[in-house]
């Protein structure tokens, strides 16, 4: 393998970067914007006072939300796992991002190349213009690289390898901060609409010669029907964190692997 070869432009330009990196504002509002479009047809498509209706919307009769439709506890729901959905799509995207740069063969991946100290120097200019990126192969090999030529010391590029890898990992394991909280969110609104329909469902029994069983049902209606609600789409995010999150863990543990062994394993540093 030539590494003084350069990377085809658009795989290593600042503009092909940006544009894998850019549009997470616009996901994020996509999948809003979807979600309402969604809420708005069943408004329309679910008949009036119906189970479904009751169910997914808390569109119907009685209901404490009734005159301040679409806003509801269900609908407030159905945003919030949009916006869980829409930062799992952003992840499970830098997973087809990290694997792009895993196929581009930045090192060589043939039995009997050996690195010296010489073919260090032109490695780490052609993978350069990637850093900025933050992809986990480019961004190791740089620091293997540098830390080769500075203190000949495989020990040394041993241990900033894994100090790196750390640092990743950390940084992976927060960029799912804001998932892990949305789905401990969706649930918690769903017992809080368990405890607004419960209070709604006693304010019709307050004369119990007289109690009002369309208010009643409504609110144990709403009681039920958002912590089923909020337990479904809860199980949804969490399952599909766990499985983007592992995928994104074994992107980086190949990225790992690959430095190891198409790099480190190949450098001769003596004399």
């Amino acid at each position: 393998m030539d590494l003084t070869t350069e990377l085809p432009p658009a795989a290593m330009g600042p503009a092909a970067i940006k544009t894998r990196l850019s549009g997470n504002a616009a996901t994020i509002a996509a999948f809003l914007g979807g979600a309402m479009l969604l809420i708005a047809i069943l408004s329309f498509a679910l008949p009036y006072n119906s189970v479904p209706a009751l169910f997914l919307l808390d569109h119907g009769t009685g209901s404490i939300f009734e005159a301040t439709y679409p806003i509801t506890i269900q609908n407030g729901l159905h945003l919030l796992s949009a916006y869980g959905a829409a930062q799992l799509f952003i992840r499970w995207r830098r997973v087809k991002f990290e694997r792009s740069y895993q196929a581009m063969h930045l090192l060589p991946e043939d039995d009997q190349t050996v690195l010296v100290l010489a073919d260090l120097g032109p490695l780490r200019r052609r993978i350069h213009p990637l850093i900025k990126s933050g992809a986990a192969v480019p961004v190791l090999i740089d620091a293997a690289t540098l830390q080769a030529s500075i203190s000949r010391s495989l020990e040394q590029v041993s241990t900033v390898v894994n100090s790196k890898l750390e640092l990743m990992s950390h940084r992976l394991d927060l960029d799912y901060q804001t998932i892990r909280y949305i789905a401990w969110l969706i649930p918690t609104i769903g017992f809080v609409g368990t405890v607004v329909g419960i209070a709604s469902a006693l304010g019709g029994i307050t004369d119990p010669n007289n109690l009002q069983l369309t208010r009643i049902t409504a609110g144990l209606g709403i009681a039920f029907y958002t912590t089923i609600l909020a337990l479904l789409e809860s199980a949804v995010i969490v399952l599909l964190q766990n499985t983007i999150q592992r995928q994104e863990e074994l992107c980086l543990n190949a990225a790992a692997d690959y430095c190891l062994t198409n790099l480190i394993n190949r450098l001769y540093l003596a004399g």
